[in-house]
């Protein structure tokens, strides 16, 4: 650089651009991937909606049987 000159060099600027496309890569992968948060925040809410079904038959049960006596 020449005496006076201030700023950053094109090679940094290019260095910057890669390292973010790597984390943009990474972090898509997490969020999307087969083991990813999306997939994950899925699986919880059929979990969640086959056990309270599940507790649904378990209080109808309840009920049934203490209205029979």
């Amino acid at each position: 650089m020449l005496k006076g000159q201030k700023g950053i060099t094109l090679v940094a600027l290019v260095i910057t651009i890669i390292v973010l496309i790597i984390l943009a890569g990474v972090s898509i992968a997490l969020v999307l991937g087969d083991d990813g948060i999306v997939n994950k925040a899925k699986s919880g809410a059929q979990n969640y909606a086959l056990a309270a079904n599940e507790e649904t038959g378990v209080l109808q049960n309840i009920f049934t049987y203490v209205n029979e006596y």
